[in-house]
């Protein structure tokens, strides 16, 4: 038994792979490079619930007028094909240093999805899209902390990467082993309350919206994320970039799209993001950015040239999440010492200055001030 439990282990937290070299995935750039990107319908939204080794998502970024910054997701994962579970995600950003933040994290029972597979619930939990594809409503009883009870309404076009969004794993890549996806609403308004033990807090404002799938253990896809989500008063950018490990040749993946209001400016894979002044964490080792630079370019729909930059100070950092404090201690022994990882997820909410997204359009520049949820991840080397 306990040489079944090891292996299990071994499967879910892995050890490391063997190179397989860039030839062995297939970046959703490639699908870019004919189909910049493609709008998403109401059938992009549903949940794939596979019955492999995976983690699907669906993760809500508030940005509330009153400066108050939230999270809400679904995390569906499945291990091996022999575990499912479902946990709902909430989040408070205290501002205030010297306050915590809210992180309230529920493993939730008795999943279930509508018959088209848009809508989740489970027992105190429901994450519902419209029958026009336009409104996620999000409701959660399942911590007295934390009741959540938000709307997201799209105002602008969602998109994902290519064809399908997807990048693809394996050496057969007609068959793939793996996949890694993702959608974007970039362009939302919210409204609701996320209710605390101080009362309820108003999330009237922006919200992003973010749809993704690892078809595979999470760990063999990706080394280190980068996320962006920007929100001014005409346009919201979103960029979301991964480097895989050296199994995969550490290629370098990255989605990037502006929209505003009923239009998407520019959508691709010809996104990039610069860590242009880094410090070393004491506590990890990890290159901890201090300043960013993100770019956008592309053509709009009729083929005008976009370019389009956001950098600046990132303040100090709002957390650092040691993704490993989360699991068990065995566990954390078997994945340290087998896969050499150590993830940790940076956190940033620039408040002293604001950052300016700089967008040219047909030679028209255009500079725009607004809020910055920015995050860095570090898994392994």
């Amino acid at each position: 038994m306990f040489k079944w439990a090891q292996q299990q282990l071994a499967n879910v937290a892995g050890t490391k792979e063997p190179i397989y070299g860039p030839e062995a995935i297939q970046s959703v750039a490639v699908e870019a490079e004919t189909t910049p990107y493609t709008e998403l319908t109401r059938d992009d939204l549903k949940w794939q619930a596979m019955t492999s080794t995976s983690v699907e998502t669906q993760s809500f970024y508030f940005m509330a007028d009153n400066g108050q910054l939230g999270f809400a997701q679904i995390i569906y994962s499945n291990v091996v094909g022999i575990h499912t579970t479902c946990q709902f995600n909430c989040k408070l950003f205290s501002l205030d240093a010297s306050k915590p933040h809210l992180w309230c994290s529920t493993q939730l029972s008795n999943h279930e999805f509508s018959e088209d597979k848009s809508s989740f619930f489970a027992d105190d939990c429901a994450v519902e899209l419209s029958e026009d594809g336009t409104t996620y409503t999000i409701k959660s009883m399942n911590d007295d902390r934390a009741i959540v009870n938000l709307t997201v309404k799209r105002v602008g076009p969602g998109f994902q990467a290519g064809k399908t969004g997807k990048t693809l794993f394996g050496t057969d890549l007609k068959n793939p082993w793996g996949t890694m996806r993702h959608a974007f609403w970039p362009r939302c308004t919210a409204e609701g309350t996320i209710s605390t033990k101080e009362g309820p807090v108003d999330f009237k404002g922006k919200a992003t919206f973010v749809m993704a799938l690892q078809g595979m253990k999470p760990h063999h896809a990706a080394a280190k994320w980068n996320f962006c989500d920007f929100q001014g008063a005409t346009y919201s950018a979103v960029l979301m970039n991964f480097v895989t490990p050296p199994s995969y040749g550490s290629t370098e993946v990255t989605i990037g799209g502006i929209v505003k209001d009923g239009e998407v400016v520019v959508a691709n894979c010809k996104s990039t993001v610069t860590h242009t002044k880094s410090k070393s964490d004491g506590e990890n080792g990890w290159p901890e950015p201090e300043t960013i630079k993100y770019t956008w370019t592309g053509t709009t729909k009729d083929g005008k040239p976009v370019e389009a930059t956001l950098e600046g100070a990132l303040d100090q950092r709002l957390d650092r999440i040691d993704v490993m404090a989360e699991v068990p201690g065995f566990v954390k022994q078997i994945v340290s010492s087998a896969a050499g990882t150590k993830p940790y997820i940076y956190q940033y909410y620039p408040q002293q200055q604001k950052l300016t997204l700089k967008i040219k359009v047909d030679g028209q520049e255009v500079s725009e001030e607004g809020r910055v949820f920015a995050e860095a991840t570090f898994i392994s080397e």
